[in-house]
């Protein structure tokens, strides 16, 4: 069996986007991601070879999110993106679906509905290594993914008559009942 160390690099895409998920801040997440592999590093002796290396990474990571999260609760923010949005030029999309409107729709969700959504939609993980992930039941985040989804369709106006065939896969992952293939 092959170090585990060497497959870290593999999830570190899928770990960045997971961060930004939860930060909506691409330097905090880069931060985040970082001082996840930090630990992971550090705490590699007390993972079980042959378990699910990405669930224990995304693990780490969404703890160091709350930990962190926790420790900043009265630092000033930038909950209405001002400073994020002179960072990085917004995505162009052609799409019946604009993506402004799904990550104003998007952040308005719980941070909980947020994550179950973004692990179950978007990463594709089962809703068992989803709940393994979030330390909770798996009907629980079933719950969470559901009423993010019916949550994100109020917040954009849709319903099941809309075509959503130019719809970028990401904003359809979170949208959709069925996993991408």
């Amino acid at each position: 069996m092959s170090d585990p160390r060497e497959e870290l690099v593999t999830h570190l895409p899928a770990m960045r986007a997971f961060a930004l998920s939860l930060t909506r801040n691409a330097a905090t997440a880069d931060d985040l991601v970082q001082d996840a592999i930090v630990k992971a590093w550090a705490n590699f002796d007390k993972f079980e070879v042959g378990t699910n290396l990405r669930a224990w990474l995304f693990t780490i990571l969404r703890n160091t999110y709350y930990s962190m999260h926790r420790k900043r609760r009265r630092e000033v923010e930038d909950p209405d993106g001002a400073l994020a949005a002179h960072l990085s030029e917004k995505p162009h999309h052609d799409g019946r679906l604009a993506m402004e409107d799904f990550k104003v729709a998007f952040a308005k969700l719980t941070d909980e509905q947020r994550e179950a959504l973004i692990l179950v939609g978007a990463e594709g993980f089962s809703y068992e290594e989803a709940a393994a992930t979030c330390g909770c039941a798996v009907g629980t985040i079933k719950s969470r993914v559901n009423r993010a989804r019916v949550r994100l369709a109020e917040l954009m106006h849709l319903n099941d008559t809309d075509d959503l065939s130019m719809t970028d896969p990401v904003t359809l992952a979170g949208l959709s009942s069925k996993r991408l293939a």
